[in-house]
């Protein structure tokens, strides 16, 4: 035992002695780079750049820190970006608010009477609001303990021979520099509808100190159809103006069916082949005047009255402007998208972009992916580190939720051929309907390719949907087949049950 020990020693000292020698060079570059930023000549100097401070950029940020490097973070607004202050994290506990609403109209079918609810949009608001500063905080702390070193305000590139940007008058630069600026809603200018501007958009949202009696929402996108649904089920009166006939139109087409028909069953007025020609402020509220030009029919003007909040959902930019991305000659396309490589390389060398401002697959769970294995590849020297954008699942916060992974039945027929294709689909009224007088639908739709069936699309609608997606998409990113599906025993009584027992 003693002579195995003194065996070992030499080794333990030797992996000691590389761990101090690692951290005691991170120490040297961080102090390095700290004590150049009063230099008016010389910009500070970093081993990564990060431009924006939201998902994809703060995990890029951290996860190189953790392979040794030293990084900094600008951002000019509030740690999280996007998704942790005007997104998913304030909208999803919309939803839950939105949720407990409809189960209160259920608890008298499930036998509990009486009391005298009434909702606090102001009260929520200061919880949700608090939540969201505490989760600005935890980003901080995290930065603070990876000793990565946060740069409050706008980055400028500038014409220097290497890429720097400046902020508030200081200069930065290094090896690696990471744009995730990520993206911001579009509104459309006074110029093209006469009062846009008395609208907002989804930021706007969450800044509303009461909920709106009369709503009007434009667009047919996720964003308008979570939005709709979280306003009429706490009692705003709401309508939707959708330029065609259906919501969400680039989900599979069950999903987007589905979803029109629960809108409207939940009370959501849907204005059809419709756009927005102008909007005024009125005595009682904004004025919309709505054109209707359905398919063979004459074109009607409308107006919708008293409208306490336009809400504008029609898609979202690249946060590009400001930048002087013409400094570095970066590629970008119609829109302003910054164009990317698999790698996420932009046509800059050293230069790359992860996220929104990319303008695919707009989620979190892919920015911060993509953030990650862009470090991985960069400081750990995984040359084929990337992200597979290949088979995201993904959730809409309707009411009922959508669930949907991989392919939908039109993509795949362009794919694999529609005669090589098999689908199985099925409509029920979940369960937990059965003791209620309201009532929704769930939908689902399994999409196979080839002789063996390969799941290559799953798609559905229903409560708990949601959360049940996770597993499935599991599958599906594996490669599973129907035969896969059909040999895995259901659980019951639930929904999720139907997916493994189609027929």
């Amino acid at each position: 035992m003693i002579s195995m020990s003194l065996r070992k020693t030499p080794f333990a000292l030797l992996t000691f002695q590389r761990r101090l020698s690692f951290f005691t060079h991170r120490k040297k570059s961080l102090v390095f780079a700290r004590t150049m930023a009063g230099s008016p000549s010389s910009p500070t100097r970093f081993d990564l750049l990060v431009i924006g401070g939201g998902s994809g950029g703060l995990a890029g940020a951290r996860r190189a820190a953790e392979l040794g490097v030293s990084a900094a973070v600008i951002e000019s607004l509030k740690l999280g970006g996007t998704c942790v202050n005007v997104g998913c994290v304030p909208k999803k506990i919309m939803w839950n608010t939105a949720v407990h609403a409809e189960y209160i109209h259920d608890h008298g079918d499930y036998g509990f009477h009486g009391g005298n609810l009434k909702f606090s949009w102001r009260l929520l608001k200061e919880k949700r609001d608090a939540y969201v500063r505490r989760l600005n905080d935890i980003y901080q702390n995290n930065l603070d303990k990876a000793q990565i070193q946060t740069i409050s305000g706008h980055a400028v590139f500038t014409s220097d021979p290497e890429p720097t940007v400046e902020v508030n008058g200081s200069k930065y630069t290094a090896p690696h520099i990471l744009i995730a600026t990520g993206g911001r809603p579009s509104m459309p200018s006074d110029e093209e509808v006469p009062g846009a501007s008395l609208g907002i958009n989804s930021d706007g949202f969450f800044e509303l100190e009461h909920l709106p009696k009369r709503s009007v929402i434009v667009g047919a996108g996720y964003i308008a159809v979570e939005m709709a649904g979280i306003l009429s089920a706490l009692g705003s009166k709401a309508s939707m103006i959708i330029r065609q006939d259906k919501v969400l139109r680039n989900f599979d087409s069950l999903i987007s069916e589905n979803c029109t028909q629960e809108l409207e069953k939940a009370g959501i007025e849907l204005c059809k082949n419709s756009q927005v020609k102008s909007i005024r402020k009125t005595d009682s509220g904004l004025e919309v005047t709505v054109v209707t030009k359905a398919p063979d029919e004459e074109e009607k003007i409308s107006t919708i009255q008293g409208v306490d909040c336009l809400l504008w959902a029609i898609g979202r930019e690249p946060n590009t402007e400001g930048l002087n991305l013409d400094a570095l000659g970066l590629k970008q396309d119609e829109r302003g998208h910054i164009v990317v490589d698999e790698f996420q390389n932009t046509s800059r060398k050293g230069i790359y972009a992860v996220g929104d401002v990319c303008g695919k697959a707009l989620l979190t769970p892919v920015a911060i992916a993509a953030g990650r294995k862009l470090a991985h590849r960069i400081f750990e020297g995984k040359k084929d580190s990337k992200l597979d954008y290949s088979n995201i699942p993904t959730v809409v916060f309707s009411h009922p939720p959508v669930g949907t992974v991989g392919l939908t039945e039109e993509e795949a027929g362009t794919t694999y051929g529609k005669e090589n294709l098999k689908t199985y689909t099925t409509s029920f009224t979940p369960m937990y309907h059965a003791m209620t007088t309201r009532k929704t639908q769930c939908v689902m739709k399994l999409v196979c390719a080839g002789k063996e069936e390969k799941v290559v699309g799953l798609h559905m609608q229903g409560l708990g949907c949601d959360e049940m997606l996770q597993g499935f998409a599991v599958a599906v990113k594996m490669g599973a087949t129907k035969a896969d599906f059909d040999n895995t025993i259901a659980i019951h009584p639930t929904s999720s049950e139907e997916l493994v027992t189609l027929r």
